[in-house]
């Protein structure tokens, strides 16, 4: 880069471009927030002990207590008197509980802080998931001096310690929200790293590169040179090259869960592939032959603003031949995945899947059904009914458990990638040095929003509020 002449208006335009980069680079420090605090939300929560049901509520084999903090050995021996602690890190032993009499078997598995989860002492408590044992545990620990856990607080912890970042914590959340296949094995490779690892070595290329950079901006008149233009354009070409990567990572993601999925399904026969071409104008083979349709067929179905992808699949019947019956489990396949099953029966004669919009196929040759919506592709009626039931049924199915994440991490990444690319330019043009710092500052900041190096209340708020209780 070429060093500023420290003399007249370049030299004041030197001073004032120093002082925005050094007054953005206090901003930046006031923001990044060491892991294991928490400014804005108060150190005294850091210090309160956990305790929240971790397993699903409700009678069964087991039930998991999750028990996090400075004084989780104490509570735990509340529960459990003979609790060995650090020297045993599963032991089994008995709950002494108020007001029961009997003795009941446990098992508590413990972690000791920093090597844990949550980065403090956590242990787990095993026992009898019976809805009224697990109320008198969870009393008797409030009692000993725990709190009750809020939404995804152990999670939250387990970021404030460094041992995830915010990437890790919005796959757990997929994880356990994930509804499809697709959707979890998505969740676990981002859980692996797959977001993480990339966005990681870009932010310590950019500060590496960063400190070259400002380096020569405290040496300009001794015409000491820490990089050379020529690596300056590589490392920035390498940076933009991460970026662009991680953004169509995301963008993949972004096409798989973006359209909801309808599937046509029902017994052989049924008109499923007739409505399928009328709805989506496509080219599906109709015959009069039962089991005409040997795969499955995608085509997008316009719903007024919405789009959705509908799936005709092999009809169903119990002598089918070998190829049919391969179809047939394709079919089950998409049908068990899909947002939206539209049972197809002229006749009503086999029972729905349970969920499924039932519809009255071929209602121009069949009388009408209570209870089924009747439909023909022949003439036409019932359509506009079909298309609006539809789009009632996907507005009220849950939320894609990716979209927040997706669109908070793309934001991040579009605007890095914009940085990156004046930076590229600054650098070309030869600008001064203080401009290229300025947008490298700045790229970082957006690197550091989506790892979470960098964060508010406001964000975790939103991303930690949608985990369930106990996770």
């Amino acid at each position: 880069m070429r060093p500023l002449n420290p003399k007249g208006s370049e030299y004041l335009t030197r001073w004032a471009y120093r002082c925005l980069t050094l007054s953005r680079g206090q901003y930046m420090r006031s923001l990044t927030i060491a892991h294991g605090r928490h400014a804005m939300t108060g150190m005294n929560d850091l210090q309160d002990t956990l305790v929240a049901l971790a397993s699903p509520p409700g009678a069964g084999l087991r039930a998991i207590v999750r028990i996090s903090g400075p004084r989780t050995t104490d509570i735990v021996r509340a529960l459990l008197p003979g609790f060995a602690g650090v020297t045993s890190p599963c032991h089994n032993g008995v709950l002494r509980l108020d007001g029961v009499r009997s003795p009941l078997p446990a098992q508590v598995w413990f972690w000791a802080g920093p090597r844990s989860y949550t980065g403090q002492d956590l242990a787990e408590l095993h026992l009898i998931s019976s809805p009224p044992l697990v109320h008198a545990v969870l009393a008797q620990a409030h009692a000993a001096g725990a709190r009750a856990a809020g939404p995804g607080e152990f999670t939250l912890r387990a970021f404030l310690a460094g041992k995830i970042d915010l990437t890790k914590a919005e796959a757990i959340l997929g994880v356990t929200q994930a509804r499809t296949d697709e959707e979890l094995q998505s969740a676990l490779k981002q859980l692996a790293g797959g977001l993480a690892h990339p966005l990681q070595a870009l932010r310590e290329d950019l500060l590496n590169l960063l400190a070259d950079v400002e380096a020569g901006l405290d040496f300009t008149t001794e015409d000491l040179a820490f990089i050379s233009l020529d690596e300056m354009l590589r490392r920035l070409t390498l940076g933009l090259a991460q970026i662009t990567l991680v953004q169509k990572q995301l963008d993949s993601r972004t096409m798989e869960h973006r359209l909801p999925r309808v599937v046509l399904a029902g017994p052989v026969n049924a008109g499923k592939s007739s409505l399928f071409n009328v709805l989506t104008a496509g080219k599906a083979l109709v015959s009069t032959e039962a089991g005409t349709t040997r795969d499955y067929l995608e085509a997008p179905l316009r719903l007024g603003e919405m789009t959705a992808t509908l799936i005709d699949t092999a009809g169903r019947r119990d002598d089918a031949h070998a190829d049919e019956r391969r179809a047939q489990t394709l079919g089950a396949e998409r049908a068990a995945e899909a947002d939206l099953v539209l049972w197809c029966d002229p006749t009503a004669a086999e029972p729905a899947p349970g969920g499924a919009l039932k519809l009255a196929t071929c209602s121009d040759a069949f009388p009408r059904r209570a209870g089924w919506l009747a439909v023909s592709a022949h003439t036409g009626a019932g359509l506009p009914e079909l298309r609006s039931a539809i789009a009632s049924r996907l507005h009220e199915r849950p939320g894609d458990p990716w979209s927040a994440s997706l669109s908070r991490c793309r934001h991040h990444v579009l605007a890095c990638r914009d940085h990156l690319r004046a930076a590229h330019h600054l650098a070309l043009e030869d600008q001064p040095a203080e401009l290229l710092a300025l947008e490298l500052r700045l790229a970082l900041e957006q690197v550091g929003a989506i790892v979470g190096t960098i964060y508010t209340d406001d964000l975790l708020g939103r991303i930690f509020s949608r985990f369930c209780i106990g996770k």
